[in-house]
């Protein structure tokens, strides 16, 4: 490399000295510029997941025994959001069922709900 073609970290524009492929001058830098990258998707991801963690803490300390029977207004009162779900299974009668990891509800009639813990057979 000559010396007018001196090499530039892209994150700070400290000159480098080195391999000629290499693009930061310190691994303060390099995170920086991954942090930077990934800053906007990390944070939709960590807040989708801690609505999802939340939920299902919810679900599991209203469902200690495994199976409960409740009306809907009281995973409302606890905060739970019914718009985030991990999956929803399908039984052969047409039931669905809504899971949060390994915990689940159905929708029953008047707003009352039957919460489940996911069985094995459950893909």
């Amino acid at each position: 490399m000559a010396a007018s073609e001196k090499k530039h970290c892209i994150v700070c524009g400290d000159e480098m000295t080195g391999r000629q492929d290499k693009r930061f001058c310190s691994d303060n830098c390099r995170s920086t510029y991954h942090n930077r990258q990934n800053s906007s998707q990390t944070n939709f991801v960590r807040k989708v997941n801690g609505v999802l963690r939340k939920n299902r803490r919810i679900l599991a300390s209203l469902n200690p025994e495994g199976k409960a029977s409740l009306h809907r207004d009281k995973l409302l009162e606890n905060g739970f959001n019914f718009r985030y779900f991990t999956n929803e299974y399908v039984t052969r009668k047409g039931t669905v069922y809504r899971f949060v990891y390994d915990q689940g509800y159905t929708e029953r009639e008047n707003g009352y709900l039957t919460l489940v813990i996911r069985q094995e057979y459950v893909e």
